[in-house]
């Protein structure tokens, strides 16, 4: 009796995985994000940073900024907490001593930068003018809760919100993604304002504000006190897939890129699912550096699994209870 042939299982086609965030078109949608990735090649040894989306490095201020005093960075039972301050070299020497390396890898850079007033925005942004081509975009960091600016000006206004992105836009020659707060309930109102003043995406969200306090010593865990610092993580997840669906639905032509507690191409998923068109792995690439990479893998696989031709089929593709 003839053994039986063994037939080897269907191969399923490979999902086209290019995102498309306004003009800027990338051939996959997982970036590294901001704050979490350093301002160059850091992440080279452990991941091919050409083979991601894009690199979104630390946020820049126009001058160089030293940041927060220690201690900068606490863990918490589902994430951390951090007030590192927006520390920096500067644009200026970022574009001399850190991109070339970035560059070099292959990798689309996103330059991100931040201020505490409109003109600080503008000045940041003026001088990534005319950067090399590697540079595919601008984030404006309109967010972050440590600073001032970003915990009580823009975060909440979207009258400052529109008057910032206006000069970003005005100074650069490249397209302009805003990074919006969660720290807010006028959300939809503020990321209509981003696009109103010429920004081409959204990113949602930025960390939580929060706090640590030592309950033996009696003290601040943060070198910020009182300040506090911001929440990343899995904690808050849920708050970034609510975040992206509650802007996606009210402003549908809008593109977003998701951010918030991805650790997996599930979290991924779900962002996608929720209207994000691509999304940023920050907080798990202390854990595992070569977690944006991984998130891809599992990204595409849980797209071929849907059976899609295209992952920008899925984006904002989730059914409501009701329907089977």
């Amino acid at each position: 009796m003839r053994p039986r042939r063994r037939t080897s299982p269907r191969r399923r086609a490979a999902v086209d995985l290019t995102a498309r965030v306004g003009s800027v078109v990338l051939p996959n949608p997982v970036m590294t994000a901001s704050g979490t990735a350093g301002h160059g090649a850091e992440l080279a040894p452990y991941l091919d940073l050409g083979a991601l989306g894009a690199v979104v490095v630390k946020s820049l201020h126009a001058e160089p900024w030293p940041g927060n005093p220690p201690l900068r960075v606490h863990e918490t039972p589902a994430g951390m907490i951090n007030s590192v301050g927006l520390q920096g070299p500067g644009v200026a020497a970022w574009l001399v001593d850190d991109l070339p390396a970035l560059a070099a890898t292959g990798a689309r850079v996103v330059a991100s930068v931040w201020g505490r007033s409109v003109a600080e925005y503008e000045k940041a942004a003026a001088l990534l003018a005319g950067a090399p081509d590697a540079v595919v975009a601008v984030e404006a960091n309109l967010s972050c809760p440590n600073s001032e600016a970003g915990r009580q000006l823009f975060a909440h206004s979207a009258a400052d919100t529109r008057d910032a992105i206006a000069a970003v836009v005005g100074a650069l020659d490249r397209p302009l993604w805003a990074k919006l707060s969660p720290n807010t309930s006028e959300l939809v109102a503020v990321a209509a304002a981003a696009r109103d003043a010429g920004a081409e995406a959204v990113t949602l969200v930025n960390t939580v504000l929060g706090m640590a306090i030592d309950p033996e010593t009696r003290r601040f865990r943060l070198g910020a006190g009182g300040r506090g610092g911001g929440l990343s993580g899995p904690a808050i997840h849920p708050v970034a897939v609510r975040a992206v669906f509650d802007v996606h639905q009210a402003l549908p032509d809008l593109p977003i890129v998701g951010v918030g507690g991805v650790a997996s191409g599930a979290d991924a998923a779900e962002l996608v699912l929720a209207g994000a068109s691509a999304v940023q792995v920050g907080t798990a690439t202390f854990a595992d550096p070569r977690a944006p990479a991984r998130v891809r893998d599992e990204l595409a696989a849980w797209a071929a699994r849907q059976g899609v031709a295209a992952l920008s089929e899925l984006v904002g593709a989730v059914a409501a209870p009701w329907d089977h």
